[in-house]
């Protein structure tokens, strides 16, 4: 038992080392957790896989990762871009298949392990493109909801080949009468699930949600008691987790439930992804150097050609094809999944394994960077990428400004919308990247342009030399700066007022030094605006009046949101 925790201390003594400098490089915690392994290996500590201890962590570590992707699942922000995402992850999974088993067959590959390469190729990690998305403040942007959308689409093909390899033992055939059971068996599996999601859990977890403790531990119970039944029918404990998620993934608890289970996640998948580091020590590179970085090439820039061209076609501009396929630049921890699950039932070598391992490792690392610097790349590929772009593109059908109009507001979320609401429509031009906003903008009849203002065709669309008042409600710094810095260089300066939010006073001080006229921090202002109007009115009868305003803007906001018109 000493042994053991002994064992475990240099794990995390390693992967927390290691994990430091993955956050000084800007590289997902994944690399650390693979690097860990190939350490562990390298210096012949001891062998993770040999450990029942370990193997188990490693298969709780797989469970709880696949029970947070069905958790997390959210169809709603899809709505509008739903086709797109359905169409182009489609696509992708098929030509991505099909040039990687090409290449794999040509490496010499049989049908089988050129399958499992083909298919590890395609999935894209929906983990860490979320992560670097949100960091870049791009979530409800036009690309990263299309991203988003067919990576989601990725991840249930994933789990379609779980469910299939669900049905395979060892070393045995794939027998047509088995998958067919398994696929019947997934599907009444999947309709309970979703009955129970819909009628039964949210009765049980809303009565429980008071106590965070008991939700947590309920959240355990019903995941082990939803894996174990998965198993009774056949199903592997990824399958169980995932559809455990799924079952959650519409009550009002479902973040509560994901934030404590996130934690359970992040020290077991370390388990899992040591034990793969450690296949890249103990496996044989001489005959595979080739081939890895040719499929990494593949990866890196034959992925995100192939999204390129597609949403091309689709009508959609270069700079929004280019971020997409920007994402896809990568392989996926389903991928690393995949493989593990191809070895255990003797489909693939270790040797296959390691290669798919070593992949992912160079993918992920580079694509994060291109990621990170997607519009530094995008500026210099851009005349290039001229050739995937049609004339009309479907974004030009959402662009739409009228000249001359005073007022411009950047960002028409929280504080934009409250903003709008009291500002006349014939003086206001709104740019935002959120179709969603976008949407019911046109409904509203408000003058807008559809797109990032970073982009600098909407920036000259926008005609910022003819308006009187800027205003950004962006709380992010670096976007502000530099808005801040393309503003100050118009010919108007010295008229145009600059209005723009910041999140902390430090940040205020910095904006005012670069020139903004006023800056809107929340809690500030609203102090300062409640203790002038006691100073004026101390018998606060102005109260009445400005309660019946706000209740109207409410309103309104949302109408918005539930999709329809406002009076």
């Amino acid at each position: 038992m000493t042994t053991g925790f002994f064992e475990l201390a240099i794990i995390i003594l390693i992967a927390s080392a290691l994990g430091i400098a993955a956050k000084l490089t800007k590289q997902p915690i994944i690399l650390a957790y693979l690097a860990t392994g190939a350490v562990i290996g390298y210096f012949g500590f001891f062998n993770l896989a040999d450990k029942e201890t370990f193997r188990l962590f490693s298969d709780l570590g797989i469970m709880f990762l696949l029970f947070l992707v069905g958790l997390e699942i959210n169809y709603t922000s899809l709505r509008l871009v739903g086709k797109t995402s359905l169409i182009v992850g489609i696509a992708q999974i098929i030509f991505t298949f099909i040039g990687g088993f090409i290449i794999a067959y040509f490496f010499g590959f049989n049908y089988l392990s050129s399958a499992y390469i083909a298919i590890a190729l395609t999935f894209s990690s929906t983990i860490i493109i979320v992560k670097l998305l949100s960091e870049k403040k791009d979530l409800n942007s036009l690309y990263g909801k299309v991203s988003i959308g067919f990576l989601l689409v990725q991840d249930f093909v994933a789990i379609l080949i779980l469910i299939f390899l669900a049905s395979l033992q060892a070393g045995n055939k794939i027998e047509i009468f088995d998958i067919f059971l398994t696929l019947i068996k997934g599907v009444a599996l999947f309709g309970l699930m979703i009955y129970l999601g819909r009628k039964i859990l949210p009765l049980i977890f809303n009565k429980i949600a008071h106590s965070q403790e008991l939700l947590f531990l309920s959240s355990l119970a019903w995941l082990f008691m939803a894996v174990a039944g998965a198993s009774k029918l056949g199903f592997s404990i990824e399958i169980g987790g995932f559809l455990a998620g799924l079952a959650l993934a519409n009550s009002s608890e479902n973040f509560q439930i994901a934030g404590r289970i996130r934690s359970l996640r992040d020290f077991f998948i370390l388990i899992f992804f040591a034990i793969l580091g450690t296949s890249i020590i103990i496996a044989d590179f001489s005959n595979l150097t080739f081939p890895i970085i040719i499929f990494s090439l593949f990866v890196l820039i034959g992925n995100p050609l192939i999204v390129l061209i597609i949403m091309g076609i689709m009508g959609y501009r270069k700079r929004t094809g280019f971020m997409c396929g920007v994402t896809v630049a990568q392989i996926s921890e389903f991928s690393l999944i995949l493989a593990a699950m191809g070895a255990k039932v003797g489909h693939i070598s270790n040797g296959t394994v390691s290669l798919i391992t070593a992949v992912g490792i160079i993918t992920i690392t580079l694509s994060t960077y291109s990621i990170i610097y997607s519009e530094k790349i995008f500026k210099f590929l851009s005349p290039i990428l001229s050739i995937f772009e049609r004339k009309k593109t479907k974004e030009d059908e959402m662009l739409f400004q009228k000249r001359h109009k005073p007022i411009i507001l950047i960002g028409c979320h929280r504080t934009g919308q409250s903003l709008a609401f009291n500002i006349p429509k014939e003086d206001l031009l709104i740019i935002d990247f959120d179709p969603e906003i976008i949407s019911q903008l046109r409904k509203q009849g408000y003058d807008y342009l559809f797109g990032d203002v970073s982009d600098a065709e909407i920036f000259e669309k926008a005609n910022f030399d003819e308006a009187k008042l800027v205003i950004s409600t962006s709380p992010d710094i670096e976007d502000n700066l530099t808005l801040l810095s393309s503003l100050n260089a118009l010919n108007n300066r010295n008229k145009l007022k600059v209005i723009m939010r910041a999140r902390t006073s430090r940040e205020a001080e910095i904006l005012y030094n670069n020139k903004a006229d006023y800056v809107l921090l929340p809690h500030f202002t609203a102090g300062q605006y409640l203790s002038k109007t006691i100073a004026l009115d101390p018998e606060m009868s102005i109260l009445e009046q400005l309660k019946n305003q706000d209740i109207e803007v409410l309103k309104k906001i949302s109408n918005i949101k539930n999709g329809e018109e406002s009076i």
